[in-house]
């Protein structure tokens, strides 16, 4: 593998989507006016009444200081830097440090993490039924990444061995991240982000309800219209 046979291109997403649970609520030390520099120190002083406030607030050594997003939204940007683990490790990422994903489409983003969703299910051995809910985050994308998109071997469907050590790689070098091509949805593409401060807060966008029918998430409803869709 060599990291830099990968061309850099600048990649403009008027609206980038990534999807998460909508079960994890805003971490409030990352939507207040503190300073981010002191925000050990708050963790720290709260801690002593709190003790599961580290918990809440997860890994804040994963990102300097000087990298750190704060204010209203804020949480959207910073919780897949500093809730990270092996067990749930990604395409260019082990586990061990986070990034930001987002697709190019709803429709990419829905598909991407069903499948990662389903995964979890079956391993869960999870009755059949309307499972889960998720909510749509938008913002934008304008950033120079590292184009793996020509590259085949980045993107097998299911042995993340080669495109993690990619990830690993680029971001030590000080790479942005990197953009792919969708393996879920074909014709889509992907972007892997290695640092908060590298885009801008999303917004809130609609709800949608996962459907699990024992083997994989078969449908998706979206909330707000009721509509439903098969995957």
């Amino acid at each position: 593998m060599v990291t830099d046979s990968l061309s850099i291109i600048r990649v403009h997403w008027p609206r980038a989507y990534r999807i998460i649970r909508s079960i994890y609520p805003p971490i409030d030390l990352f939507e207040d006016i503190a300073e981010p520099q002191d925000w050990e120190a708050l963790t720290s002083a709260e801690s002593k009444t709190n003790p599961r406030i580290w918990d809440h607030i997860g890994r804040l050594d994963l990102v300097p200081p000087e990298r750190r997003v704060s204010g209203p939204g804020a949480s959207y940007l910073m919780a897949p830097f500093v809730h990270i683990s092996t067990d749930r490790p990604g395409r260019f990422t082990d586990g061990t440090y986070g990034v930001y994903s987002a697709g190019d489409g709803q429709e990419i983003a829905i598909r991407e993490v069903a499948h990662h969703h389903g995964t979890a299910m079956a391993n869960s051995r999870e009755e059949p039924g309307w499972t889960s809910q998720f909510r749509m985050l938008v913002n934008r994308l304008n950033l120079d990444l590292h184009d793996a998109r020509p590259h085949g071997c980045y993107h097998d469907p299911d042995d993340y061995t080669v495109s993690q050590a990619l990830g690993q790689s680029l971001r030590a070098a000080g790479a942005n991240g990197i953009v792919y091509c969708s393996v879920r949805c074909p014709g889509g593409e992907c972007a892997a982000i290695f640092w908060p401060d590298l885009i801008n807060i999303p917004i809130q966008a609609d709800h949608f309800d996962f459907h699990w029918d024992g083997k994989q998430v078969d449908k998706v409803r979206n909330c707000r219209t009721n509509a439903i869709f098969a995957l």
